[in-house]
């Protein structure tokens, strides 16, 4: 059994920051993370991805984002933060989090419930 268990969502202003966590776990043995990212959907839209960590630490962003958000990852904790700054209010959505996980249980990805995150202008 696998969770993967966002958290750091809320109500902030425009111009306000914002920062999410994402912690996997597993009822079993994790061999390996590879990528991990966080998408995000707002109301009436498709899911899109808005930032993504590579195993190597390589990065890319939804150029909506780009120079806004920065992605990180903590590789002993199987964790991944999006620090969120200039917050606009086409920001809102709900971020959900995504994991390409190898364990002893299979390998797959892995998604979480997801959390939401308002702007208000």
């Amino acid at each position: 059994q696998v969770q993967v268990v966002e958290s750091g969502g809320g109500l902030v202003q425009a111009g306000g920051s914002l920062r999410l966590s994402c912690a996997a776990s597993v009822h079993g043995i994790i061999f390996s993370i590879n990528d991990m990212a966080w998408y995000r959907q707002a109301p009436g839209k498709q899911r899109e991805l808005a930032a993504r960590i590579t195993r190597d630490g390589s990065t890319d962003y939804a150029d909506s984002v780009k120079g806004r958000f920065t992605i990180s990852r903590d590789y002993a904790k199987n964790t991944v933060y999006l620090e969120m700054n200039s917050l606009r209010p086409e920001d809102t959505a709900v971020y959900y989090c995504s994991t390409h996980l190898y364990w002893s249980g299979g390998l797959s990805d892995y998604w979480g419930q997801g959390t939401q995150v308002t702007v208000s202008s």
